[in-house]
């Protein structure tokens, strides 16, 4: 395969030099870096084009600059004041949204023979590589940690703030207290802990589908050891909504797929549950689930967070608030000799609950609508890329209830939505030979392997049908 054209080198940066923005301290927020350039790309190429359904996507977008009307109010039983750091992150969070946007546009808007859709799972894949060993060094040396460049740079007013630090601070994991005895749940190379479970779910999907479904035998023969490597610190993160979502990806895969890839998965998810259970890592998991103690903590910020945004319903505060209290006493906050004291702001508990607080339900209703008509549209599609694609859609609709998808993780689920809405503007015309990766796949199961040509895309603007370019399907006479 070839490198990609000079036009889809951000794409490139962003995915495959990662873990440098994140040593660097941009991290997630190295998309807003790249988004100019990604913009005039765009603007060169005018009339562009957007895929169904972005509407919503922009009155998400213009719903949240509305939203900026009421960051100086307060919402019943919560605290604080409006300051330099509220501001702050109001506008790193519309900086963002903004660059997503952009990010999709582009993506959508490129043609086949400037960023092959293979060449784009491939470089998720060697982002997979990245967070496998990330999570890895969390595990083994949980405590490595350092002052990025960017850290040094900005004022102490910007990079003391908590919210903020996450972003900038590389470390290895964090150190919490969830088994009743401090122990590190890995993050690197991402901001927080959660996010990396999130992230490292989507990108096993990819990675599967660009290193095994068509992959070579080398590429094959690197994905068995990786991906139980990967288990390691899948354990370790302690996130049960990452166990809960990949059970959902297994339970996904043996719905739709045909009736040999069936038995592979099923022989390959019997083969690691063995390897599981005779490793010591069964014993932290049971640990995780007999320690349960952050239900009560996301029971009462969810209620509180509710409560609020019934306050501001239809266009909610612009940014998170503090709650008085906790789910124990009504006591709790940050004192002289307990910096570190206090409760999670309201919304931190899922991306669902963090539009309800900034946007009100008007904004979390089209978030879920957005990624819902995502998955109606690309239902039907039985390519490599439409099922992972689809499957990611239902894992963003799961993890809007436990995981932030700001930073890192959205841009992850936008890239996946790009990929699917490339994949729909590819015709089914048979191909006129069958490549060796396509042939490959279609041995394992799948019913239509969609493997795109070098020929460009036809532009047309937003109003007319989706377009589409010249392509090639295998078609296996698998189940259906």
């Amino acid at each position: 395969m070839t490198g990609p054209h000079r036009a889809a080198w951000p794409i490139a940066a962003l995915l495959v030099a990662y873990p440098l923005w994140w040593a660097l301290g941009f991290g997630g927020l190295a998309v807003i870096v790249l988004a100019p350039w990604m913009a005039l790309v765009l603007l060169r190429r005018r009339p562009i084009r957007a895929p169904r359904g972005f509407g919503l996507w922009l009155l998400l977008l213009a719903g949240y600059v509305i939203s900026a009307l009421m960051l100086d109010e307060m919402p019943p039983d919560t605290y604080g004041e409006f300051s330099a750091g509220r501001m702050l992150g109001y506008l790193m969070r519309l900086a963002l949204y903004v660059s997503l946007m952009i990010m999709v546009l582009y993506l959508g808007n490129l043609t086949e023979s400037e960023l092959p859709q293979l060449m784009l799972v491939r470089m998720l894949g060697a982002m997979f590589v990245a967070t496998v060993a990330g999570g890895l060094l969390g595990v083994f040396a949980p405590r490595v940690e350092f002052t990025s460049p960017i850290e040094w740079i900005l004022p102490e007013w910007i990079s003391g703030n908590s919210f903020v630090r996450n972003l900038i601070h590389p470390t290895a994991a964090q150190m919490q207290k969830v088994l009743g005895h401090a122990s590190p749940r890995p993050e690197a190379p991402f901001e927080w802990a959660n996010a990396w479970g999130s992230n490292v779910s989507v990108l096993l999907i990819w990675f599967v589908v660009g290193w095994w479904v068509y992959g070579g035998r080398r590429r094959r023969l690197a994905a068995v050891p990786l991906v139980v490597l990967a288990a390691i610190p899948i354990v370790y993160s302690l996130n049960r909504g990452l166990w809960i979502g990949l059970g959902i990806a297994c339970a996904y895969l043996f719905l739709r797929l045909g009736a040999r890839a069936r038995i592979a998965v099923g022989s390959a998810v019997a083969a690691g549950a063995l390897m599981f259970f005779l490793s010591p890592l069964q014993t932290m998991v049971a640990q995780r689930l007999d320690s349960p103690h952050s239900n009560d903590i996301r029971a009462f910020t969810v209620s509180a967070t509710i409560a609020a945004a019934g306050t501001s319903p239809l266009i909610g505060y612009g940014n998170t608030r503090n709650a008085m209290g906790s789910h124990q006493t009504i006591t709790t906050g940050k004192t002289g000799w307990c910096p570190t004291c206090g409760h999670p702001p309201l919304g931190s508990d899922g991306q669902l609950w963090h539009l309800m607080i900034t946007q009100g339900f008007t904004g979390a209703a089209l978030y879920v609508a957005f990624f819902a008509g995502a998955i109606r549209r690309h239902w039907p599609d039985r390519s490599p890329i439409g099922m992972a694609g689809v499957l990611v859609m239902i894992l963003t609709l799961l993890y809007m209830f436990v995981y932030d998808g700001l930073v890192t993780p959205l841009s992850l689920y936008l890239i996946s939505f790009a990929l699917l809405w490339r994949n729909s503007m590819t015709s089914r015309e048979e191909p006129a030979h069958g490549p060796r990766d396509a042939v490959s796949a279609t041995r394992h199961g799948w019913e239509e392997i969609q493997v795109p040509d070098r020929s460009p895309l036809i532009q047309v603007p937003d109003r007319s049908p989706l377009p589409s370019s010249p392509g090639r399907r295998i078609h296996d006479r698998g189940e259906g």
